[in-house]
């Protein structure tokens, strides 16, 4: 373990600022496209505490953190726990972070649209993809409802108001 001085706040990996306060785990499930099963999984296959905080840690087992989240291939992480599994362009297992998990959701949205499935339908229309309500979420522009009983009241004694005046 590093002493307090070598403490440090902010810990950089995979080009996002984390928090060193955090506890390792907390603070890798920061990333986006790392959830806690895969931080707990990468925690465990490395051999760390997982309760160090994260600012602790040294440049070696930083490294060895890093590498881990690059290619994960080498870990003892279970299957189910990476978030590409059978991937459709390689057909291989892995774990996406950052901008690499943007980009290949990107894709796969941009070849349902081509084969023009169902999902690329309804991500070309702007509609709920995964079987959502429509009937009254998901709207855009104004919104419709019922009006509020006190505006409802003030619009009757409006409109009475101006039928009056029309019959003198």
């Amino acid at each position: 373990m590093s002493t307090s001085s070598d403490f440090r706040y902010l810990v950089r990996i995979r080009g996002k600022d984390l928090e060193g306060r955090k506890k390792v785990t907390a603070a890798l499930a920061d990333l986006r496209g790392v959830g806690d099963n895969f931080a707990q999984s990468v925690v465990r296959s490395l051999d760390l505490d997982p309760k160090v905080r994260l600012g602790t840690l040294n440049e070696s087992q930083l490294r060895d953190l890093e590498k881990a989240l690059t290619d994960g291939s080498s870990l003892k992480v279970p299957q189910w726990a990476y978030n590409r599994r059978r991937d459709p362009e390689t057909g291989e297992t892995r774990q996406l972070v950052g901008t690499d998990l943007q980009v290949a959701t990107q894709n796969d949205i941009e070849r349902d649209k081509t084969v023009q499935s169902w999902r690329g339908v309804r991500h070309s229309l702007g509609l709920k993809v995964r079987g959502q309500r429509t009937r009254t979420t998901g709207r855009h522009g104004r919104t419709v409802g019922v009006r509020k009983s006190a505006l409802q009241a003030a619009a009757a004694a409006a409109a009475k108001g101006g039928e009056e005046e029309k019959k003198k």
